[in-house]
C-alpha cells in the first residue's frame, strides 16, 4: 500500500463513481478498478459495496476514508514544512478553511500575516465543515476559518468578521421596489440556497432563518 492507493481509494469514495474518479485522477479506468480491488486484497476487507447501477461504502470503508484522508493530510504537512524550512521560514501555520470563507478577506488577512510574521509559512486547506471539526480536534490543523456556530468540546469558535445576508435578484425583479428586501416576501419566490453539504453551516443557517418566516 503506497499513496498512490490512498488517493484513488479517496477519489472513488467521494465520487462513488470509477469514471468520474478515473477522470478526476486523470487515469484509465480500468487499472482505477485494479488499484481499489488490490487495496480491498490487501487490507482483507470489502471498502465498497458494488452494484448494477449505484455504488457505496461499506462501514469499513468509511472508517478507511477519514484515515485515509488523515494521513494524506499528514504526509501534505510534512511535505509543506520541510520545504518552508529549506525556503527559510521557521515554522508553518496550518489553516483550514470550509466553505463561505470570502476570497477579499481571506486575501486581506493573509497579506497582514505575510507583513507581520514573514518567517512563519502559511498552508491552506479546504474541506467541509465537519472535516475541519474532526481535523482541529485531531492536531491536522492549527485555525480554522469557517461559518460555524456551537464548537464540540476542546475548541472554540471565536467571531473574527460578519458579513450580511443579500439576496441576489435579476434587475427587474419585483422585490426592488423595496430599499431593504423583506425575508417575508423572499420566500414567496424560488430560493437557490446553500449546498448542504459544501457549505454546512451557511445552509443550516439559512434553513433556520427561513423556518422563521414560514
Amino acid at each position: 500500500m503506497n499513496l498512490r492507493h490512498l488517493r484513488c481509494f479517496i477519489a472513488v469514495a467521494e465520487e462513488l463513481h470509477f469514471g468520474r474518479a478515473a477522470r478526476r485522477l486523470h487515469v484509465e479506468q480500468s487499472p482505477l478498478s485494479r488499484t481499489i480491488r488490490q487495496l480491498e486484497a490487501d487490507l482483507g476487507v470489502a471498502l465498497l459495496e458494488r452494484r448494477s447501477r449505484t455504488m457505496r461504502l461499506t462501514p469499513a470503508g468509511q472508517a478507511f476514508l477519514e484515515e485515509a484522508r488523515r494521513v494524506l493530510l499528514a504526509f501534505e504537512h510534512a511535505r509543506t514544512k520541510a520545504r518552508a524550512v529549506a525556503a527559510g521560514h521557521r515554522d508553518t501555520l496550518r489553516i483550514a478553511l470550509a466553505g463561505g470563507v470570502g476570497p477579499a478577506r481571506l486575501s486581506a488577512l493573509l497579506a497582514l500575516c505575510r507583513e507581520e510574521a514573514p518567517e512563519v509559512g502559511i498552508r491552506l486547506f479546504e474541506a467541509p465543515l465537519s472535516q475541519v471539526v474532526g481535523g482541529l480536534g485531531n492536531g491536522l490543523y492549527d485555525a480554522a476559518f469557517a461559518m460555524a456556530g456551537e464548537m464540540q468540546a476542546g475548541l472554540v469558535a471565536i467571531p473574527v468578521w460578519q458579513d450580511p445576508l443579500v439576496v441576489a435578484i435579476p434587475t427587474r425583479h419585483p422585490l426592488l421596489a423595496h430599499k431593504r428586501v423583506p425575508l417575508d416576501e423572499v420566500v414567496g419566490y424560488p430560493l437557490v440556497l446553500c449546498h448542504p453539504q459544501a457549505c454546512q453551516e451557511c445552509s443550516r443557517q439559512c434553513e433556520r432563518l427561513l423556518r422563521l418566516v414560514e
